[in-house]
């Protein structure tokens, strides 16, 4: 089974940017969903925040959408996130996930609990 490891969290001031890292460990294929969850302080649901689907298509959640990138790059098993225009409202430990097997559609109609390997995730703090 693959393992996935999150990198990149930070603190920012608001309009700020950060990328976060997904590394998996072995080969990804590319028939795999991938998603990006936020889990709020103090929560315990995690919310889809971005997807890239078997078609290598991205989506994003309405907060992220405009504001966020989700890319991937095969040749290093490494999936990205990129953060602009940050806010307050964004602060979270960022969690990357994968579905082991093809998937199509919006991360909007996903859950959580239909991702089936998940990183440790890293936490990303947006201050005023």
């Amino acid at each position: 089974q693959v393992q996935l490891v999150e990198s990149g969290g930070g603190s920012v001031q608001a309009g700020g940017s950060l990328r976060l890292s997904c590394a998996a460990s072995r080969s990804t294929y590319r028939w795999i969903c991938m998603g990006w969850f936020r889990q709020a302080p103090g929560m315990e649901q995690r919310d889809g925040v971005a997807m890239i689907d078997t078609d290598g298509d991205p989506t994003y959640s309405r907060a992220a959408e405009g504001r966020f990138t989700a890319t991937r790059d095969d040749t290093v098993n490494t999936f990205y996130l990129q953060l602009n225009n940050l806010r307050p409202g964004d602060t979270g430990t960022y969690y990357c996930a994968a579905i082991g097997r093809r998937c199509y559609g919006t991360i909007r109609n996903f859950r959580a609990d239909e991702f089936s390997t998940w990183g440790q995730g890293t936490q990303v703090t947006v201050s005023v």
